[in-house]
């Protein structure tokens, strides 16, 4: 194998492929990203084995047609680090060599073929999602999805397909996020796709994506594009349960005030007292009672008697930063039971703190 590429442009792509490569063990041919010439276009993978990601550079000299593996960070530090321009790359025997004027490098390649295969879209059955409803849906409940829980299901989020909507849902126990698409579709079914991958689909598909999966993965497809996940083999909680079939409160509340009355609380503390009145909020730190912030908001409330109630403050701001309108519902029952919190089609119910 041997091509010139421009610097720019195999470097812009070594970059997204650096979250796929295995990080611990740079012995495996996973720390390594795949390369493959033909004629005048390069391939490019990288995979963990967990999630993987293929493109293709099409701005490209082939001299030699060929296959070729090197390691991913070092191949990128490499190419980092020349001027811009045409870069050289060749494979000789167990080795890829980089150069540009003077400059010459080489790094270990493993033999090409024994580079994990990706799955194929063949026959495949797809979902039909816009990329922008997708990555809205899943920006709004990525905060809610939990890290390093005993139960796996819970360190991923759930698309639940019906045969009217999709569902997309996370939680970590204290709170739950829930965005529903209105959808007609001719099965249903459900997939549980882990934290990283939701991460990164949300910085690699901004255009028209194809979105496809089986038992094991979800692949998608956008433009040179190939991603996958491996799936999180799981059930996850029944989330439906969870949503207050009824409200004894509803209020319309002003997502600025709000903001800007919790951030004046969290300099103190992130756990919140909310105080209802007739006419008005307080909000009041907990905790140390050598340290306070206080500060409140007019609004109308449905509350004839103060009520209070404790509330961490991060799981309402993570919600209000994820809506577009001025106004939001908040919708309560008991000081001690699930609050909700909604603004069109996004959802977020929250467990208070016992006070």
């Amino acid at each position: 194998m041997k091509i010139e590429v421009q610097k720019s442009v195999i470097e812009q792509v070594l970059s997204q492929l650096q979250p796929f490569l295995e990080k611990k063990d740079i012995s495996q041919i996973t720390s390594h990203v795949y390369l493959e010439a033909t004629d005048n276009s390069l391939i490019l993978k990288a995979t963990d084995y967990e999630t993987g990601l293929k493109t293709k550079i099409d701005e490209i000299q082939t001299i030699k047609e060929g296959t070729a593996t090197a390691n991913g960070k070092k191949l990128l530090d490499i190419v980092r680090i020349l001027k811009e321009g045409p870069v050289t790359l060749e494979k000789k025997e167990d080795t890829l060599h980089i150069s540009q004027g003077h400059s010459r490098f080489k790094l270990p390649s493993f033999d090409a073929d024994e580079f994990p295969n990706f799955p194929e879209v063949d026959d495949l059955p797809k979902i039909e999602i816009p990329s922008s409803e997708l990555i809205t849906s899943l920006k709004k409940i990525t905060p809610a999805i939990d890290t390093n829980n005993p139960k796996f299901e819970l360190n991923g989020a759930l698309i639940d397909i019906k045969t009217d909507k999709i569902n997309f849902v996370a939680t970590d126990t204290r709170r739950l996020a829930i965005v529903t698409l209105d959808k007609s579709l001719d099965k249903e079914f459900a997939l549980i796709i882990p934290k990283k991958a939701i991460i990164e689909i949300q910085k690699l598909f901004l255009d028209d994506i194809s979105m496809y999966y089986d038992q094991t993965h979800l692949i998608i497809q956008s433009g040179p594009y190939l991603f996958f996940t491996k799936l999180i083999n799981g059930k996850f909680p029944d989330y439906e349960r969870i949503i207050p079939k009824s409200l004894n409160y509803e209020l319309t509340l002003p997502k600025s005030k709000m903001i800007e009355a919790i951030k004046q609380i969290t300099i103190i503390s992130n756990e919140i007292k909310l105080t209802f009145l007739p006419d008005r909020i307080i909000f009041k730190s907990l905790g140390d009672e050598n340290l306070e912030a206080q500060t409140e908001i007019e609004v109308q409330t449905p509350f004839e008697e103060k009520f209070i109630m404790a509330v961490n403050s991060r799981y309402i701001l993570d919600f209000l930063t994820h809506i577009e309108d001025e106004e939001f519902m908040m919708g309560i029952n008991e000081a001690e039971l699930p609050f909700l919190l909604q603004h069109r089609n996004f959802i977020t119910i929250v467990m208070p703190i016992v006070i």
